[in-house]
C-alpha cells in the first residue's frame, strides 16, 4: 500500500513530548511509598497500627476511670443488658448474682439497691428502695407449679408485678463492661495497650541496635570470628524464653515490665543479627564496597555509610515483624503470671483475669484477645507490604 503526504497529519515541534524524559524521578523511599499505597492490606495494617497507638496513648485522656479504680457495686456488668421498668422513671438491672442495680433509661448505672433480706428456701430476695420493698421471686425454674409460665423471675414493687424486660440498652457507665472488681474494662484495655506497646517498641528498638551491630560485625569479619559469633547466637536461641524470664526474676528478685523488657532485649536480637549478617555477606562483595576499601575507608565507615543503609529495607521489615511478636510474648508471659503485677493491666493479665469467668462473662476475655489479634494482624499486614515495597526485585512498576 502506497501512502502520500496528504495521508499524514503533522504536529508542531512544541507539541512533541518524550514520555520517558518527562517522567518524574523518584527516590528509593518515595518509590517504596508509591508501591506501598497500592497494597490495600498494607494500608489497612498501617491504619490499624495508628489507631492502636492512639488508643493506648490518647485513649486514657477521655475516660473518667483509671486502670485501678474499683466500683464493687457494679462488678461484672456486661457491655449491654436488659432493664426492667418497675415504676415511673424507675429502671433496674438484675445481675447474674441477683444484685439489683438502679439505672436510668439509657443504661447508666446510678446505684446498687440495698438487699434487705433473703430467703433461700423460698427463693426470694427482698430489696429496699426509698422505703419500699422490691421483691424478687426466682423460684419459677424449680417450683413445679410455676414451670409452665415460661418466665425466670418476677419483680414486685408497690404491688405491681413485672416479668418482662423494658428494653435492651448499652452500658453507658462501662462501654466494654466491668471486671469482677468493678473496674472499667475499656480503661484497663487502654492502659494495657500502653504497657504492651511500650514493651514491644522498647524491645524492638534495643534489639534493632544490638542485632544490627552484632550482625554487621559478624558478616563483615567472616572466618573464625563469624563462626564464633554465630555459635553464640545458636546457644542463646536454644534456651527457652520462659526459662530466661524465671532466671532473671530470681536474680533480680523482681517481676514486672522492666524484667520483661530486659528479657526480650537479651533474646530477640538474635533473629535480627542473623538477618543483618546475611545482608552484609551479600553486600560486602559489591563494587562500591570494594572501591571504598581500595581508597582506604575504615571498616566502621563502610558499615555505617554503605552496608547498613543498603540493608535498611530488610531491617525495617524485620523490625516491623518483631513488634507483634514482642506484643504476643509479653501477653503470654503476663497470662501465665510472669508479667506485670496487679493492679497494673496488660492485655495478657486481662485475659488471665477473665479466664476463671469465661463461661459467665465471655466479654472479659473477648476484648483483650481481640486487641492482641488486631495488633498482630495490623503489624503483619504492614510488614508484608513493606517487604514488597522495599524490595527492588519485586518491583512491578
Amino acid at each position: 500500500m502506497n501512502y502520500e503526504i496528504k495521508d499524514f497529519e503533522f504536529i508542531n515541534a512544541s507539541e512533541r513530548e518524550d514520555i520517558e524524559s518527562t517522567r518524574q524521578s523518584l527516590t528509593y523511599w518515595r518509590d517504596a511509598w508509591r508501591r506501598l499505597k497500592k497494597n490495600k492490606m498494607a494500608i489497612a495494617g498501617l491504619i490499624g497500627v495508628i489507631i492502636i497507638i492512639l488508643f493506648g496513648v490518647c485513649g486514657p485522656w477521655f475516660t473518667p476511670y483509671s486502670y485501678s479504680d474499683q466500683q464493687p457495686d457494679f462488678a461484672n456488668t456486661p457491655p449491654s443488658f436488659s432493664i426492667y421498668k418497675i415504676g415511673d422513671n424507675t429502671y433496674v438491672y438484675l445481675t447474674k448474682q441477683y444484685r439489683l442495680l438502679l439505672t436510668d433509661e439509657r443504661g447508666k448505672f446510678i446505684e446498687r439497691i440495698e438487699l434487705k433480706e433473703s430467703n433461700p428456701l423460698e427463693k426470694e430476695y427482698v430489696y429496699n428502695y426509698q422505703g419500699e420493698d422490691i421483691i424478687l421471686d426466682y423460684s419459677y425454674r424449680t417450683d413445679p407449679s410455676k414451670k409452665d409460665l415460661g418466665i425466670d423471675f418476677t419483680l414486685t414493687y408497690k404491688g405491681v408485678e413485672t416479668n418482662k424486660e423494658y428494653k435492651s440498652v448499652s452500658n453507658k457507665t462501662f462501654p466494654l463492661g466491668s471486671d469482677n472488681l468493678g473496674r472499667d474494662l475499656l480503661a484497663r484495655l487502654m492502659y494495657g495497650a500502653r504497657i504492651s506497646l511500650t514493651v514491644a517498641f522498647v524491645a524492638a528498638i534495643v534489639n534493632l541496635i544490638i542485632g544490627v551491630i552484632y550482625g554487621s560485625i559478624s558478616g563483615l569479619k567472616g572466618g573464625i570470628i563469624d563462626d564464633v559469633m554465630m555459635r553464640i547466637v545458636d546457644i542463646i536461641n536454644s534456651i527457652p524464653l520462659v526459662l530466661y524470664v524465671i532466671l532473671l526474676m530470681v536474680i533480680l528478685n523482681n517481676r514486672g515490665i522492666g524484667t520483661i523488657i530486659l528479657t526480650l532485649c537479651t533474646v530477640y536480637w538474635v533473629g535480627m543479627a542473623r538477618q543483618v549478617r546475611g545482608q552484609v555477606l551479600s553486600l560486602k562483595e559489591q563494587e562500591y564496597v570494594l572501591a571504598a576499601r581500595t581508597i582506604g575507608v575504615s571498616q566502621s565507615k563502610i558499615v555505617l555509610k554503605h552496608l547498613i543503609p543498603n540493608a535498611m529495607g530488610p531491617i525495617i521489615v524485620a523490625m516491623t515483624m518483631m513488634i507483634p511478636s514482642a506484643v504476643f510474648t509479653e501477653s503470654f508471659l503476663s497470662f501465665i503470671g510472669l508479667g506485670v503485677s496487679a493492679p497494673q493491666a496488660s492485655w495478657g493479665t486481662l485475659a488471665n483475669d477473665a479466664l476463671s469467668g469465661i463461661q459467665s462473662y465471655p466479654y472479659q476475655l473477648f476484648f483483650p484477645s481481640l486487641a492482641i489479634a488486631l495488633t498482630m494482624l495490623s503489624f503483619n499486614f504492614l510488614g508484608d507490604g513493606l517487604r514488597t515495597a522495599l524490595d527492588p526485585r519485586q518491583r512491578r512498576g
